[in-house]
């Protein structure tokens, strides 16, 4: 994902499914200028990394 998505994404009022090696993520924070996200794995709010925003993936919806 580029960080472009990744900040459209964090401000979007819509539930976008994004993942992180394989597990959902919410994102909590974009970090532009890093190329950073900040994000909550699962829903536990202690499971929180930052990590590069390339390694973020949007799951689209399956049709």
């Amino acid at each position: 994902m580029d960080i472009q998505r990744a900040q459209d994404i964090f401000a979007s009022k819509d539930n976008i499914s994004v993942h992180l090696d394989g597990e959902s993520v919410w994102i909590e924070h974009v970090d532009a200028a890093n190329g950073m996200a900040t994000v909550q794995v699962g829903s536990r709010p202690t499971n929180v990394h930052t990590v590069g925003v390339d390694r973020l993936e949007e799951q689209k919806p399956k049709h």
